[in-house]
């Protein structure tokens, strides 16, 4: 499956307004539908944010991450809004997309840790990807997180 897409990382001012229509509705799609969490999505962080995602064969976007850089306020990078779509899933596409998430994080700011809360129930996902808890689990939007730091 990873072969046959189209990776792309745009900032959001280089996103069209079908690219960008096309994430939110994958974003609400799964973690507002699907996880049935009313919760607000558009939370004024895309402008800041890069847009990493995935386009299969037919142009639809299956897989996406958003990532932020880190800066004097924040010294690491953050990925977040972690999402394949429903019919890739079980094919390996969310740990390339986090292979791919990575990569980008330590080609732009190499001695940066990164950043991610993760769903709990992906910890071990996560500690695969050599990930480590650093604070307690909490739950956000009804939803058990952790907070999760990966050297750099």
């Amino acid at each position: 499956m990873t072969n046959q897409l189209t990776w792309v990382v745009k900032s959001f001012a280089e996103l069209t307004t079908t690219e960008l229509y096309q994430l939110l509705q994958l974003r609400q799609d799964v973690f507002v539908v699907e996880q049935t969490c009313p919760y607000p999505d558009a939370d004024g962080l895309d402008d800041q944010a890069f847009h990493l995602y995935a386009l299969d064969t037919a142009g639809t976007m299956v897989a996406y991450a958003r990532l932020f850089g880190a800066s004097a306020e924040t010294p690491y990078t953050r990925i977040g809004r972690v999402i394949s779509a429903g019919k890739v899933r079980r094919q390996g596409l969310g740990r390339e997309l986090m292979r791919r998430a990575i990569d980008w994080c330590h080609k732009h700011y190499p001695d940066a840790p990164i950043r991610l809360g993760a769903q709990v129930y992906l910890r071990a996902f996560y500690h695969s990807l050599e990930f480590r808890e650093i604070g307690a689990d909490y739950v956000e939007d009804g939803i058990p997180h952790v907070d999760m730091e990966r050297a750099p």
